[in-house]
């Protein structure tokens, strides 16, 4: 069902989908990918094995309020997180002590802060998570021509001061060519559309975003929340990832107390595609182990589960 929740002075438009074991999982999508192409996929499984979800669109984008639109502001982001965890604690047949968070990409990267600075989150899945811009800004920088980048670069200072005199946002498509201006010219990038959006499944999804997001995307650092992080948390990885480097997520997972990982062949989405079944078995399996039975201790040690790459089938 659709339900609403309060956050920053509007509303969040989220699908409520009411499980049966007690445990509930926030999804939220990555970058300015909407709730429907961003999570459905994986959210009709966890539903299946008996997990209420709360899947929702950030602030300014898909169906939730904010103006402008396309806008993507880490800190509202963060709000807008902190604000579904509330408000899923309050749904009916929830344990407000057993609520996890999914995400993936951008806002993969989020989850690290949330979960460090929030304590009712009992797990966290980062799949493919940006953890770190600069790095990640400088190994996309093989896959794009040195003027685009320029041109990418003006367009970006130019929406700054566009919403800094109030003037309407200048938007870059999701992604692109090599060459082109877009958010992100990586060769698995180009997989996007065909991961989220197979047949144009869902034509109302507007795959644009502000071109100042670049700018802030590139000086974001939410690995560093990592060592924070008190709850278990799986870091899903892709070896072949040219959009969110996948040793940075390694590296973030080995400062959580509780860091696993799973390592997938393939690109940035491999995961929705010929990663999806193993994504979402090791998801479901962590998930089950600790929403569903003894919660790791507090004290604890530090271990990194680092499963061997599977083949493509």
């Amino acid at each position: 069902m659709k339900v609403r929740f309060a956050s920053g002075g509007t509303q969040c438009a989220a699908w409520h989908y009411p499980g049966a074991n007690g445990a509930c999982v926030i999804m939220a999508a990555g970058g300015a990918v909407t709730k429907e192409p961003g999570t459905d996929l994986f959210a009709r499984r966890f539903h299946d094995a008996g997990f209420t979800v709360l899947a929702f669109d950030f602030r300014h984008l898909g169906e939730s309020g904010g103006q402008p639109r396309q806008v993507v502001r880490m800190g509202e982001q963060l709000a807008d997180l902190r604000a579904a965890i509330d408000y899923a604690a309050t749904l009916p047949g929830v344990d407000p002590d057993r609520i996890a968070l999914w995400a993936f990409s951008l806002t993969g990267g989020h989850l690290f802060r949330t979960a460090a600075e929030h304590h009712r989150v009992a797990a966290v899945i980062a799949q493919t998570p940006l953890t770190d811009g600069l790095a990640a800004a400088r190994s996309a920088g093989r896959y794009q021509k040195p003027l685009a980048m320029l041109r990418f670069l003006g367009r970006g200072i130019l929406d700054a001061l566009s919403g800094f005199i109030g003037r309407a946002p200048l938007l870059v498509p999701l992604a692109g060519a090599p060459g082109t201006v877009a958010l992100v010219t990586t060769p698995d990038g180009q997989d996007g559309n065909r991961a989220l959006n197979p047949n144009n499944r869902y034509p109302e999804w507007q795959q644009a975003i502000t071109a100042r997001t670049g700018l802030r995307m590139s000086l974001y650092r939410p690995g560093r929340y990592a060592a924070g992080i008190r709850c278990p948390l799986l870091v899903v990885v892709c070896d072949q990832d040219q959009t969110a480097p996948p040793e940075l997520a390694v590296r973030a997972a080995r400062q959580a107390r509780h860091g696993e990982v799973v390592r997938l062949p393939g690109g940035h989405y491999a995961p929705f595609l010929s990663g999806h079944d193993r994504a979402v078995d090791a998801e479901l399996t962590f998930l089950r182990r600790h929403l569903l039975a003894t919660p790791v201790p507090e004290n604890g040690g530090r271990s990194v589960t680092a499963e061997p790459s599977a083949t493509n089938k």
